[in-house]
């Protein structure tokens, strides 16, 4: 603060304690995934995690394909439902809870993201739960695509979302479809890893005699 003279925790504090803990449990039990997606895609695979009312990309695995895009990087914090990752973290939410992110978020979409206003961001959200996956339709960055599903715990809650970013010639509507299976099918292997993991890590409890 230039008047107090006093130095605060900033965003980027934030986002590399983010970025240090999920180290050791939902990231590196993705990576295997991420690979997979990647190669079998061709295109960009991503790790996001929700933090309040905020998504973190924690890693980006590029594919193949020559032509990449670069609307999202390892360390990037959006609000949720801005990217097709955050966008599916938002929709696996309550009606209430995602009216609740809407009403906090209200400020900084209207600054910095005007293709998101809480109404667009609403009708994201309904075509997400419809269609069973969300879909950026090059809102953040123009021709720059995105499919993503999410990664729930064992509560049903989101923990993490996987997504696929492709040039848009790439995606076409069979093409979502195709991507959203995969992506379906390796946040499905993670959810069942993650609970194996949990089981392990409980205590036996002996019965009591």
């Amino acid at each position: 603060d230039p008047e107090t003279r006093r130095y605060y925790i900033g965003p980027e504090i934030y986002v590399l304690g983010t970025l240090a803990s999920t180290r050791f449990g939902i990231h590196p039990i993705s990576l295997r995934s991420l690979g997979r997606l990647s190669q079998e895609t061709g295109d960009t695979a991503f790790l996001s995690v929700p933090r309040g009312v905020y998504s973190i990309c924690v890693h980006r695995e590029e594919g193949p394909y020559p032509i990449r895009v670069h609307a999202l990087h390892a360390g990037d914090r959006h609000p949720l439902g801005v990217g097709a990752g955050s966008l599916a973290l938002l929709s696996a939410l309550p009606d209430q809870e995602v009216e609740e992110v809407l009403a906090a978020n209200a400020d900084v979409l209207a600054e910095k993201y005007p293709n998101h206003p809480p109404s667009v961001l609403r009708s994201l959200v309904e075509e997400t739960r419809v269609n069973g996956y969300a879909l950026n339709p090059g809102l953040l960055l123009p021709s720059s695509w995105g499919v993503g599903v999410p990664i729930r715990g064992v509560d049903g809650r989101p923990i993490g979302a996987l997504s696929i970013a492709a040039i848009e010639s790439r995606l076409s509507e069979a093409r979502q479809r195709e991507i959203a299976s995969l992506l379906k099918k390796e946040a499905t292997w993670i959810e069942m890893r993650l609970s194996e993991v949990g089981t392990a890590d409980r205590p036996s409890r002996k019965k009591a005699r």
